[in-house]
């Protein structure tokens, strides 16, 4: 990733990763944009509609899939072509009412905003899955997906034309990739994600989020401009890599606070580990300075199989975290005369 490439966005962001458990539109957007002013996300939500959830969204138009009101989906194998344009409602339908909201909540705001679509691994496996040959399951996903970011930014740009728009690619699937019986070559899985980025980085600063343990140097071969991952999903085996890309201008958002388990009464501890994860990468040559101003905070992963209870404290320690990056990134730029 070349150095123009590089993230300008404020130190320590806080930020979320999509997906909500709440049923009101509304209440969504205030929780996102209370927990997270600086860079709010916009939410899916699933529990409203299972439509909501991010197959179900990556699916809707496709030529041939069709999606149930549970989110499953179904093939007419006869229907299929990678070269029809998505059909369907697109944005306008029940799949994204918590983006419009979104959208219709942040129209006179300043400042950056965060989106997300279901990349095209992730979504090519869910087809294959359901029936369809897996070369033209994939050639269907990365024409679907790089079409639905294209429309994505644009509707965004048009609702909102002056923000700094920050768009992921949620790529789980991409953790299993090199696992034996992987549908696709791990090297063609990552040119499908390196074409939705593409598609992305004219008119965004681009992520990829994948929430489980990855070959991480694999993974940066997609050239996102961000990496999202969870603190505890490896990073550290690929210390040298991740040197090279944050020298780069490449940001990491950290997934700090747990979302599959208890996270205690105190941030201390995820702070702690932390913390022993960025020792650890300096030690393997990463740049101290960089690791924290090149840097925001999320949870692990989306929220949705939470109750908004749980979802408000994974957010408020989120928050907390940004805090004391944002801390710590002005006490090192001050300490080396940034």
């Amino acid at each position: 990733m070349a150095d123009d490439r590089a993230v300008r966005l404020p130190l320590g962001l806080a930020t979320g990763i999509g997906s909500l458990p709440h049923f009101d539109p509304a209440e969504a957007v205030d929780f996102a944009l209370r927990h997270n002013p600086r860079l709010p996300a916009a939410p899916a939500l699933p529990a409203r509609s299972r439509r909501e959830g991010m197959i179900a969204q990556a699916a809707d138009g496709i030529a041939g899939i069709s999606v149930g009101l549970d989110g499953s989906l179904a093939v007419a194998p006869a229907e299929l072509d990678p070269e029809a344009p998505l059909g369907g409602a697109g944005f306008a339908g029940d799949a994204f009412i918590g983006l419009r909201a979104f959208l219709n909540a942040v129209t006179d705001r300043p400042g950056p905003l965060k989106v997300s679509v279901t990349g095209p691994v992730t979504l090519g496996v869910a087809l294959h899955a359901i029936g369809v040959d897996a070369e033209l399951a994939f050639r269907i996903a990365g024409a679907a997906v790089r079409e639905r970011a294209a429309g994505l930014l644009a509707l965004v740009h048009q609702r909102v034309p002056q923000a700094q728009v920050v768009a992921f690619v949620d790529e789980p699937s991409l953790a299993s990739c090199t696992h034996p019986g992987f549908p696709i070559a791990p090297l063609d899985a990552i040119d499908l994600v390196s074409s939705a980025l593409a598609t992305l980085e004219s008119r965004a600063i681009t992520g990829l989020h994948c929430c489980a343990r990855a070959d991480w140097r694999l993974l940066l071969q997609s050239g996102p401009q961000i990496l999202s991952a969870p603190v505890e999903a490896g990073l550290e085996a690929a210390g040298g890599t991740l040197a090279d890309y944050l020298e780069h201008g490449g940001w990491v958002a950290w997934g700090a606070v747990p979302t599959d388990r208890p996270i205690g009464s105190t941030v201390d501890r995820l702070w702690r580990r932390l913390s022993l994860l960025w020792t650890e990468l300096v030690g393997q040559g990463c740049d101290p300075v960089r690791l924290r101003t090149q840097a925001m905070i999320t949870p692990a992963c989306g929220l949705a199989r939470h109750g908004i209870t749980q979802a408000e404290q994974v957010m408020g320690y989120t928050t907390r975290l940004a805090q004391r990056l944002h801390d710590q990134a002005i006490g090192v730029r001050l300490s080396v005369g940034a």
